[in-house]
């Protein structure tokens, strides 16, 4: 099998990375969840108490990290079907249809608006959490590891890594997408240029063939002008000949009556 078609190999290439990235998204924000008891830390803000030193948290809605897993999980479904089907193609050294390559470039595009938004919610959200954090520890790590929410239970000793590396793979994961959005835009590019290369040589070689036909009757009606013609000129030449003969013939008759009345005198 010769691996030609470096444009399905990069695709190949690109969707393997994808899926990677996938699961830095899907993994640390389930981590995350269960961790914090799940809640979502996404948006939160809360109240640093003054006696205990506790932090009185108002959580934010669930659905900020349930959209994020959810685009996550379905990164990693899109990539593991992607792989699967490409990877058939390089084995049966074929490659997908027009409609096929429509197709791809139009999820591409929306997987990639799907991971932009994921992204924004991600940082947006960790940065405001962070802010909180900052107004008692010197910086969002350091919180990382102390208790600071008894009374929910949380466990906080890997939120920083955590979000970090889901919001590392997000924004990865829309970069990732943005990439394959352009391969399978250009291939589908090259499918038009190949689309209409075959309309153009249809048209020349439709043409090509009117011209030889066209050509071929002109050659017959010729050839009955040229015939015509000659069988004038054979009719014109029988008449002449004919003419002479009759004229030999009758300049003929004149000389035999003289003869005849000069054997009689005698």
């Amino acid at each position: 099998m010769a691996l030609t078609n470096v444009l399905l190999i990069s695709q190949i290439a690109a969707y393997v990375i994808a899926f990677i990235l996938s699961l830095c998204i899907t993994i640390p924000m389930s981590l995350h969840q269960d961790e914090f008891r799940g809640h979502c830390l996404l948006f939160s803000t809360g109240v640093w108490q003054e006696t205990d030193g506790q932090f009185l948290v108002s959580w934010a809605s669930q659905a900020y990290c349930n959209y994020t897993i959810f685009v996550g999980v379905v990164l990693l479904v899109v990539s593991v079907i992607q792989i699967y089907r490409m990877s058939v193609y390089i084995y049966k050294g074929i490659d997908s249809s027009f409609l096929s390559a429509f197709v791809d470039v139009v999820a591409s595009i929306f997987l990639c608006g799907m991971t932009v938004i994921a992204a924004l919610i991600v940082t947006l959200g960790f940065m405001v959490w962070c802010q909180d954090m900052t107004e008692r520890f010197p910086s969002c790590e350091v919180a990382a590891g102390q208790s600071i929410d008894r009374l929910d239970g949380i466990d906080t000793s890997n939120f920083y890594i955590e979000l970090g590396a889901a919001q590392f793979g997000a924004w990865a994961s829309m970069a990732c997408w943005v990439g394959l959005s352009v391969f399978a835009l250009l291939k589908l590019c090259r499918y038009h240029q190949l689309e209409n290369m075959r309309v153009s040589m249809f048209r020349e070689r439709q043409r090509l063939i009117n011209e030889g036909m066209s050509g071929q009757g002109g050659g017959g009606a010729n050839g009955a002008v040229v015939g015509g013609g000659g069988g004038g000129v054979g009719g014109s030449a029988h008449d002449n000949q004919a003419h002479n003969s009759s004229v030999v013939a009758a300049g003929d008759e004149p000389s035999n009556y003289l003869s005849s009345k000069k054997v009689e005198k005698l």
